[in-house]
């Protein structure tokens, strides 16, 4: 039987990463919807590569103009709206999560409580929250499987494992475009300097957040609630060739570690075909032809973001939402030229010093802080 799925987000790198990924599969994975932000003509294209009935746009005024460019018999929808219809659709079985951002934080609920298995790429929702998609996941007997190559290192390196066999989480970072940058000249740094990402090949968002190691740090906040870690037990490990994708140490001191190319579609292709592991004809990694492996410990005098997410984490409630609302403000502000790259670090402390954290928040505490926390960084 084929998995029917729903991919939110197709037209950013992770989706279209998806999209390859099925079609590399040859009819296992069936899509049955796709969502995009606002580029029309590319949604229209998806839906006609994939034979996919359900295409949605972010903006309702777009929606006429999404149905004139769709094949014959396909839906447009819009808006969050969409979002849920698509998410919570009896002819879909799984949804895959890659918006950028908060947007997909009430599609990705909607679609548990109608008992449907997530794959999340976004990780801010997790960090937004966490324990409420966690125990939402829970009581409605739903799989939540992660898209990051990180979480999903890990979670092929903890299958058939007890949390109580575990010591630490070890999540790899490539340092980003930055890792060896002279203070003075990340002063300097322009949007496209901090674009020029090493080995990845991500959306704008993402890569800003590599240079500032915010990614990690959301990464962190991510893993505590995938893994059911404490925040302590989460640690960080620069590894520049982005081959070993994870670690997780155990209680008797060895370690294992998930390596390949770095390609994103290695992990899609893992949570879509959970607990199968297929062909998908990806590029084989040649650890001889590799030579070396190389890590070294995150400077977190010159990245302050991992400590932005043990603090998170040790205070936790909303304080991990305002610390991610704070970061995309402020992503958007050096996008802009607003800012310069250093000052996004400034903003999220400031941010998060300011916010009153509740500490057993309801969605709509969450939604709440999330908002005022722009507030709070827009005028920082």
């Amino acid at each position: 039987m084929r998995k029917r799925i729903a991919i939110l987000g197709s037209t950013g790198s992770v989706g279209e990463n998806a999209v390859d990924v099925v079609t590399r599969l040859c009819g296992r994975i069936e899509v049955r919807g796709v969502a995009g932000r606002s580029q029309l003509k590319r949604l229209a294209e998806q839906c006609r590569e994939l034979h996919c009935p359900v295409a949605v746009c972010a903006d309702p005024a777009k929606t006429s103009e999404l149905q004139a460019l769709l094949p014959p018999g396909a839906k447009a929808l819009c808006g969050q709206d969409g979002l849920v219809e698509l998410a919570t659709s009896p002819e879909v079985d799984m949804v895959l999560c890659a918006i950028v951002g908060t947007a997909g934080l009430i599609p990705v609920i909607e679609a548990i409580k109608a008992g449907k298995d997530i794959a999340i790429a976004s990780k801010e929702i997790l960090v937004m929250a966490g324990g409420l998609i966690m125990g939402l996941a829970k009581r409605h007997h739903v799989k939540v499987l992660p898209v990051d190559s990180e979480h999903s290192a890990i979670f092929q390196c903890l299958e058939g494992k007890k949390n109580a066999e575990v010591e630490r989480l070890l999540l790899t970072a490539s340092g980003g475009a930055f890792r060896a940058c002279h203070p003075d000249k990340l002063a300097r740094a322009t949007f496209a300097d901090a674009l020029a990402h090493p080995t990845w090949n991500m959306g704008p968002k993402v890569t800003v957040d590599s240079a500032t190691m915010m990614n990690k740090a959301l990464e962190m906040i991510e893993a505590r609630w995938l893994f059911d870690i404490p925040g302590g037990r989460i640690h960080v490990l620069i590894h520049p060739q982005s081959i070993v994708h994870s670690l997780v140490e155990f209680v008797d001191g060895t370690l294992l570690a998930q390596l390949s190319v770095p390609d994103m579609r290695f992990p899609i292709q893992y949570a879509l075909t959970w607990p199968e592991k297929v062909a998908g004809g990806m590029e084989r990694l040649d650890l001889a032809k590799l030579g070396s492996l190389t890590f070294e410990e995150p400077d977190r005098e010159r990245f302050p973001a991992i400590d932005f997410a043990y603090e998170a984490m040790r205070v936790g409630g909303t304080l991990p939402a305002a610390m991610n609302a704070a970061n995309e403000v402020a992503f958007e502000r050096f996008r802009e030229g607003l800012i310069p790259f250093p000052r996004i670090w400034d903003i999220i402390a400031k941010t998060m010093h300011a916010h009153p954290p509740i500490l057993e928040p309801s969605l709509t505490d969450i939604l709440a802080a999330d908002q005022e926390a722009r507030d709070l960084a827009a005028r920082f």
